[in-house]
């Protein structure tokens, strides 16, 4: 009954499909992963309906396709109901379960249905006042349910085990208290909710999540003044930042959604403060800035943007010491905020300064990276040669060492003939001295590790294959039989065994690179590699081998992956799209 009635109840676009031989559920959320579908089973009554039992898993994500291909798929960004489109966003799976899983490929309504004791139902949610949507409960308090639930205006209800004998109502809207057979709660304002009920208490709230489509800066401070925009740029790898480099004079200024008051954020703080709705106008001086803020935590920055003529390092660990000249930094042609230099340190301090002149210098006391600020202490250097990258904006900065070898090689029973005996040795980079690699070696099915120098005293290995950070002294690492392009990186530890056919240094950090690391609650891949664009599955393993998260992501320049789960430490984030394979070092932090 249920199915009939979320299929006559749901109506979206029509996706045309021929004759199908099967309909599968295919994902990282699934126990097949992204490798084979789970085959549905049609129903007997509507050739149009399509429906599973199957074991999903939370944080991964699933799709829907038909002959096992990816010519006629469906994915939406909803869960547990929506409406799929062809090629679609990946469907996120919150919560683990026994689902049963339903799809229409006619208009591409589907269902996730987990048996749970409560439901919401009601003319603003999907099912109408026809069938519940059940709701999720807490693993941890048994009376707590949640959902996140696209709804119309109208009005709904909780009730229990799919009938009215129990039901919980209230006139009160986004939160009260439900009582039984109390009245229906008005649902005035359409939108997608997250709703949370507790059937021991009847308490209930229903948050909406907040969709526009862009965020502009008014007032008497910005160019357009009260009456016209000024509009920030959402930032591809994290949709929750927007931000913008613009000319301001003295006076106040605001944040709103799509030019318009219904929502729009103020603070009292200057340069950089929270935001609360509805909140004061922002005190601004007159100059030009980096305009950044965040519509999730409502943080709010500006930052200014000062032309120089040179930002250089000064300091005991730098060739001229505290006295001087300053080592200069070469600055990036793209953006005039990003200034580079590679150079040979020793033991001591530096500190980062603009123009050569003590009027404007930042530095904090961390190392390797860091934050600097104005007038910041010392940076405490450990002698060796550099690539140092400073953002004369934000103060952020990196030093990232290179040890060079003469010979990098590689060694083990993959090697047939030598085994353990002789090295061979790999080709340098001749854009980077600290990537090493082999193009189409041919590898049996044994052990090998990585060495400098033809020797054991530096080594590299790890358990992990076709791609792992190795370590000094690590275990042999595992390799499947085969031909590859072997490729690591010195510095950084990075390995990757890929397809043989690959030109571009997939660990070269100008190829693929993670930020921020360490990362607190997102980190955001950058990828200008063309083999690595495109559809990329991104899986971080823990230090003992285990998987604890994996997303399908479409990478055409930047993405962004959810770590707020993740516990703190030391991880390995495999990507992969098939044909090549990169493995990348990243910390959580909390």
């Amino acid at each position: 009954m249920k199915l009939r009635l979320l299929f006559s109840l749901i109506f979206g676009a029509f996706l045309t499909v021929g004759f199908s031989q099967s309909i599968g559920i295919i994902g990282n959320a699934t126990p097949t992963g992204w490798d084979s579908d789970t085959d549905m089973t049609q129903n007997v009554d509507s050739s149009h309906l399509w429906s599973v039992d199957i074991q999903l898993t939370a944080g991964g994500a699933a799709k829907f396709r038909q002959d096992n291909a990816w010519t006629i798929n469906w994915g939406g960004s909803d869960f547990p109901v929506g409406i799929g489109e062809q090629n679609g966003a990946d469907i996120p799976v919150s919560v683990s379960g026994l689902y049963t899983v339903t799809l229409n490929t006619q208009t591409g309504a589907y269902l996730f249905s987990l048996p749970s004791d409560i439901g919401i139902i009601g003319s603003a949610t999907p099912g109408g006042w026809g069938y519940d949507t059940n709701m999720f409960q807490d693993a941890v308090d048994t009376n707590e349910y949640h959902i996140t639930l696209r709804l119309v205006a109208g009005a709904a209800k909780f009730r229990a085990n799919d009938g009215w004998a129990v039901n919980w109502g209230s006139t009160s809207f986004p939160s009260g208290i439900g009582t039984q057979g109390g009245m229906d709660i008005p649902i005035a304002i359409p939108g997608n909710y997250d709703i949370t009920f507790n059937k021991a208490t009847g308490a209930y709230s229903f948050e909406e999540i907040v969709e526009f489509t862009r965020v502009g800066l008014v007032g008497s401070a910005t160019p357009g003044g009260w009456d016209v925009d000024t509009y920030l740029t959402r930032d591809n790898a994290n949709p929750d930042v927007w931000r913008t480099d613009v000319a301001l004079t003295d006076g106040v200024a605001k944040f709103r959604a799509d030019s318009a008051w219904t929502l729009n954020w103020g603070g009292n703080d200057f340069p950089v403060g929270v935001a609360t709705q509805g909140g004061g106008d922002i005190p601004v001086d007159s100059g030009e800035y980096r305009v950044t803020f965040n519509t999730a935590t409502l943080a709010y920055e500006f930052l200014p943007i000062i032309s120089y003529a040179t930002i250089g390092i000064i300091g005991d660990a730098t060739p001229n010491g505290w006295d001087g000249p300053d080592s200069d930094m070469t600055q990036d042609p793209n953006d005039a905020s990003i200034w580079r230099l590679r150079i040979v340190l020793t033991d001591g301090e530096l500190q980062f300064r603009a123009n050569n002149a003590w009027d404007m210098f930042w530095s904090s006391g961390e190392f390797p990276t860091g934050v600097g600020v104005f007038e910041g202490a010392p940076i405490p250097i450990e002698a060796g040669e550099y690539k140092i990258t400073f953002n004369s904006i934000t103060g952020a900065y990196s030093f990232e060492e290179l040890v060079i070898f003469g010979t990098v090689g590689m060694i083990g029973t993959v090697f047939p003939v030598t085994m353990w005996t002789e090295d061979v040795d790999m080709i340098k980079d001749l854009d980077d001295e600290a990537v090493w690699y082999l193009d189409a070696v041919e590898l049996a099915t044994g052990f090998a590790k990585f060495r400098a120098e033809n020797a054991w005293t530096i080594n590299w290995g790890s358990v992990d294959f076709p791609t792992g950070i190795g370590e000094q002294n690590g275990a042999d690492i595992p390799v499947v039989g085969g031909t590859y392009r072997v490729v690591i990186n010195t510095g950084t530890g990075e390995y990757a065994f890929s397809d043989p056919t690959s030109t571009t240094n997939l660990l070269d950090a100008n190829s693929i690179s993670i930020a921020p690391n360490p990362a607190k609650d997102v980190l955001n891949i950058t990828v200008t590699a063309q083999e690595m664009k495109g559809d990329v599955q991104v899986t971080l393993f823990n230090q003992m081998g285990q998987k604890v998260l994996s997303s399908n992501l479409n990478i055409q320049d930047r993405a962004t992956l959810q770590v707020g789960s993740v516990q703190p430490g030391v991880y390995t984030l495999h990507m992969t799209n098939g044909k090549s394979i990169v493995g990348k070092q990243v910390v959580i932090v909390k």
